[in-house]
């Protein structure tokens, strides 16, 4: 799977979400312009020391990852979507995408995209979950739909045998 984030704007988020992607194996896509540097210590810090073993793309705008990425499946995750994050099913190597903390995707993008936009459940008075949460909530429904495939499935306890 791929997470393709939009203008992300917070540092932490990124790095949140670079972990969880690097703890999936699952690729980060940035589009620019980002609200932070790359290689800023909050991003690294929220990543810990995973930051380095992330696969990470950067591209100038949407239209440079579409020029890169032609035929890519997008899934756009927007509050303003008609169908939930887990009435869809999931393409291996698809992209999963989020808007910036502030806006979201922008429109002008949405509305070519109507038939895969999906949305996380919430409570109508609530504007939107904070996107490292809300990408962990919706990538792990994809790779669970795959069978969580390449995926240690099993834990062991330090001292003790289950």
């Amino acid at each position: 799977m791929n997470i393709l984030l939009h203008e992300p704007e917070i540092p932490y988020n990124t790095g949140n979400i670079g972990r969880t992607c690097v703890a999936s194996g699952t690729a980060l896509h940035l589009i620019k312009p980002l609200g932070f540097f790359i290689d800023e210590k909050s991003v690294k810090r929220a990543g810990l020391d995973y930051w380095d073993q992330l696969e990470l793309y950067l591209y100038e705008d949407f239209d440079d990852f579409i020029s890169k990425n032609p035929n890519a499946t997008i899934y756009m995750a927007t509050t303003k979507a008609k169908k939930t994050y887990a009435e869809v099913e999931y393409e291996k190597d698809s992209f999963i995408m989020f808007g910036k903390e502030s806006a979201g995707i922008p429109e002008d993008i949405l509305v070519r995209f109507k038939d895969t936009s999906i949305r996380i459940p919430m409570e109508p008075n609530i504007r939107s979950l904070n996107l490292s949460n809300a990408v962990a909530i919706v990538l792990y429904e994809s790779l669970r739909q795959q069978n969580f495939a390449h995926m240690q499935l099993e834990g062991q306890l330090r001292n003790y045998k289950w």
